[in-house]
């Protein structure tokens, strides 16, 4: 079959809806950047494979696929896109989107859209913040804003329980699509983004990323020194309500602000406060995808060690920093690079200069395939560190590294 002149003009058309470059869309979909050029052009026939892809990341079966260059009875089943676990397993980024509507469903989204729906999504949620750990977020906030209206969409067309499921799942991806932007270096897109996940969580009935929000503004005031300000976000969002994990990511982040502040008694009662709020909360059983970090093996642990450095306690902030860091999983380089770099910080301070820079130099290589905002903060902070013994052999080995950390993106 020759083929239709339309799926190049249409896979245009919701590639620049969403927000995407070709070359984005490229690294998405495992196909070059002229390859797919040829096909929005017209002049190269899609195959199967790649209009699965896109219709999946675009949430736009009908379209696409009304388009590709195969009968439309193989490549639906029931009125409905049907992908094979394995197929979609494979096309990476995106790919999980139309796996619980797929064959058979309902022919409506009402009480409709089945509960496996869900979980499918909530995997996706998963497998997206696994590749966070380990891809630039420039490469995946046009997926996740893409997965955000995705799943929205099939919420407004939802009713009962569904609606209600859908709504929380998207509330998670807009949470996280703030957290990338503010990796990304986009401050104002990550509070808008948050606020976007704020009103879809109210919507499902989920209040508690309302109070969630505040810890992650909280974030990006104590990123920016904030340290008054952290405080009193962190503080808001610890009403006695609220899920003890919630109030324990709080208590953590209130405690980040003391330290700033330079107060460590307050530090270390905040401290407290969230160890005590952060092991109520393992016994958790909710199918709701976790908030906050989950790579940590003992969050209250590692932000210890990163307060003890804010309160001018090098030598035991390194010591708790070296144990906690070598327990963060080996695939989770953005959490490795951030918590280790404060690490190379510490140690550092401590005047270990050649273990400082030992410690940095795999860390700063990482920089330069998750890049990361927030974590160059720590970054500028090594350099001038180091800056005072720039004649140590060690040092003016790492300082071709850290400038192209500090110059990632």
């Amino acid at each position: 079959m020759g083929v239709p002149s339309n799926f190049g003009a249409e896979l245009r058309r919701l590639r620049l809806a969403a927000g995407m470059t070709l070359q984005e869309l490229a690294r998405v979909v495992n196909y070059s950047k002229g390859h797919l050029s040829k096909i929005e052009r017209g002049s190269k026939r899609p195959t199967v494979s790649l209009a699965r892809q896109c219709a999946v990341l675009f949430g736009a079966e009908d379209q696409l696929f009304r388009a590709a260059d195969s009968p439309a009875a193989n490549l639906k089943g029931g009125g409905r896109l049907s992908v094979a676990r394995r197929d979609a397993i494979a096309t990476g980024v995106g790919s999980l989107l139309g796996m619980g509507i797929a064959g058979g469903g309902p022919s409506s989204h009402g009480e409709g859209v089945a509960l496996p729906t869900i979980a499918v999504f909530r995997d996706q949620f998963q497998h997206m913040r696994r590749l966070g750990q380990s891809i630039s977020p420039a490469v995946l906030l046009p997926a996740l804003r893409a997965q955000t209206a995705t799943v929205t969409g099939l919420a407004t067309a939802s009713t009962g329980s569904a609606r209600t499921g859908l709504l929380v799942i998207a509330a998670r991806f807009a949470e996280y699509t703030g957290w990338m932007s503010q990796e990304a270096g986009d401050e104002a897109a990550a509070l808008r983004w948050t606020a976007e996940a704020v009103g879809l969580a109210q919507a499902g009935g989920d209040a508690r990323l309302a109070d969630y929000a505040l810890v992650r503004q909280a974030l990006v005031t104590m990123y920016n020194g904030a340290a008054q300000e952290t405080i009193a976000l962190a503080q808001q969002a610890q009403r006695s309500a609220l899920p003890p994990r919630i109030r324990g990511l709080a208590a953590q982040r209130e405690a980040q602000g003391h330290a700033l502040a330079g107060d460590e008694d307050a530090c270390r009662r905040g401290l407290e406060q969230a160890r005590a709020l952060l092991a109520k909360a393992e016994t958790d059983d909710s199918e709701t995808p976790v908030l906050g970090p989950t790579h940590l093996a003992d969050p209250a642990a590692m932000v210890t060690g990163w307060c003890l450095y804010e309160l001018g306690r090098p030598r035991e902030a390194a010591e708790v920093l070296d144990t906690e860091c070598r327990r963060i999983p080996s695939h989770a380089l953005r959490t490795r690079t951030r918590y280790g770099l404060r690490r190379a910080l510490a140690h550092a301070a401590s005047g270990e200069i050649e273990l400082s820079c030992a410690v940095a130099r795999d860390l700063l290589t990482y920089m330069e395939i998750v890049p990361s905002a927030t974590v160059r903060t720590d970054v500028r902070r090594l350099d001038r560190e180091l800056s005072r013994f720039r004649t140590q052999p060690a040092v003016r080995e790492l300082q071709p590294a850290l400038v192209r950390a500090l110059h990632a993106s």
